[in-house]
């Protein structure tokens, strides 16, 4: 299983609670309780008081209404269960939790010798440094954190320490303000959700929309989409029977897998590729919205390579809505970008929530998956279209389609984890080191399977996504025949920038 940090099960017992207090209609009444349910006078302390740790835990609630911090709890939670959502990032620093990481970023350590050259004086723009008791020393009002005097120092006597959110984020969105507390650009970030997962305190927080999915639940017909790497997610030994009942019980009229839509993808971005071949000298997935974002918000020249087909996620939504307009579209997965771009898509998905927070819900709603009885099931996708979970499965799927429809065609075929890793293969490619015409890029390492919401080790999650898969009827994209219906049935799955 995947390591549970006490940051994480903070988040969860959070979750739940708001969970719990939702489907049993007292959220707004008893909200304030849960600063005393989950924050105890017995402890345990991870900061100087009670009151700190409360401070905390309520910013915590806030955002995980997806409500402002400058309300009161009642208040947020008043506005949350009518639905509102306010236009908050979707990842946040809390302002209370983020006091805890070392303000000085050089530190002169114990192997200082005082040597005659001083080269971290001599080396140092600001004359920020000197030398007291033998020992040199750096004034934080003249430094200017630029780490000079950190390389000439020939005794590596001089420490350089990092944030880890800092040190996390491929991105360099994410720096300490003047106050010294974490701040995010959001004209660089792209919501990976990779800093959040750093932070050992807690500080970052992604908002959440599991009480207003809960009320309109009450009212309207959802439908849930669960992503690829939803196998194993809920349990390693249930049966997929058993998770989609589960699903169900919390409230959900149906039940979709967006791989469902990962076919329709993988056609899509075939014929894009055949298509525009001879226009651009590589064409990448579009699939991830963090990839996507990073190519869009910091290799802008390479944006018109980005495929304009759309993630499996809206084509899914497309076919659900097309089908009944009024459904209320939830889509499930591991991913906290998804929640950016279902929002630049709220004609076809209404809501989206990590794997984390379903089980938080099941949780809140006293479902044990392990209880239920399992219904006879399969899946909606072929073995390339659930694929799509694990690196390298979206390039496959796309090596697969144009085989099958346009052998002739040669396709090269390149890919890679992690934004850091992606960006240096884009810019490989672009400058011809890597022989490649297309390129399946993830955010995060293994693919979705190993996004920064998911409840199960990547390893483990990356198996079970290839037995499942292996059991598919449908072996390639084209051979899913009902996907391949609707497929001709929606027009357009492809974005339109202006």
């Amino acid at each position: 299983m995947a390591q549970v940090t006490e940051v994480g099960k903070i988040r969860r017992r959070v979750l739940a609670e708001m969970a719990r207090m939702t489907y049993e209609g007292t959220l707004q009444e008893k909200i304030d309780d849960i600063l005393e349910t989950v924050v105890t006078e017995q402890g345990p302390r991870y900061r100087c008081c009670v009151h700190k740790e409360r401070a905390v835990l309520k910013e915590r609630i806030k955002i995980s209404l997806s409500q402002s911090l400058d309300l009161s709890l009642k208040e947020a939670a008043a506005n949350a269960l009518s639905g509102e959502i306010v236009g908050l990032p979707i990842v946040n620093v809390l302002p209370e939790a983020c006091d805890r990481c070392p303000i000085d970023k050089f530190i002169v350590t114990d192997a200082c010798r005082n040597c005659v050259a001083h080269h971290c004086i001599n080396s140092c723009p600001k004359g920020a440094i000197m030398v007291v008791q033998d020992r040199a020393y750096i004034d934080k009002t003249k430094c200017v954190e630029c780490g000079m005097c950190k390389r000439s120092c020939h005794y590596g006597a001089i420490l350089e320490i990092s944030r880890p959110c800092e040190r996390a984020c491929d991105v360099k969105a994410i720096h300490a303000g003047k106050d010294r507390k974490a701040t995010i650009d959001e004209t660089k970030c792209v919501s990976c959700g990779a800093c959040r997962i750093a932070c050992p305190f807690g500080a970052i927080v992604d908002r959440s929309m599991v009480v207003q999915v809960i009320e309109r639940m009450k009212t309207d017909k959802v439908v849930a989409m669960l992503a690829p790497a939803f196998i194993g997610q809920f349990g390693v030994k249930l049966k997929t029977g058993q998770v989609i009942e589960a699903i169900k019980q919390l409230g959900f009229a149906e039940v979709y897998e967006a791989s469902f839509g990962a076919d329709i993808v993988a056609v899509e971005e075939a014929n894009e590729f055949i298509e525009t071949k001879d226009d651009r000298s590589f064409m990448t997935n579009s699939c991830c919205p963090a990839f996507a974002d990073m190519v869009g918000k910091h290799l802008s020249a390479l944006a018109d390579r980005v495929s304009t087909t759309v993630s499996p996620m809206v084509a899914t939504g497309k076919v659900i809505k097309r089908k009944d307009p009024e459904a209320v579209v939830v889509f499930i997965g591991p991913c906290i970008a998804k929640k950016g771009e279902g929002l630049r898509n709220k004609e076809f998905i209404d809501y989206v929530l990590t794997f984390e927070e379903v089980a938080a819900m099941m949780v809140g709603k006293r479902i044990n998956a392990a209880e239920v009885t399992a219904s006879e099931y399969t899946s909606m996708a072929s073995r390339d279209g659930n694929s799509f979970a694990k690196a390298g499965g979206v390039m496959q799927a796309v090596l697969d389609t144009v085989q099958m429809t346009a052998p002739e065609v040669v396709v090269k075929a390149h890919h890679a984890e992690g934004l850091g890793n992606c960006k240096i293969a884009l810019l490989q490619m672009k400058a011809g080191k890597i022989d490649a015409n297309f390129f399946e890029g993830m955010a995060c390492e293994g693919g979705c399977v190993g996004g920064p919401a998911t409840l199960t080790d990547v390893r483990v999650t990356s198996k079970f996504v290839e037995n499942y898969a292996a059991t598919s009827v449908a072996k390639v994209a084209p051979e899913n025949e009902p996907a391949m219906d609707e497929r001709k049935k929606v027009v357009d799955f492809h974005q339109h920038h202006a």
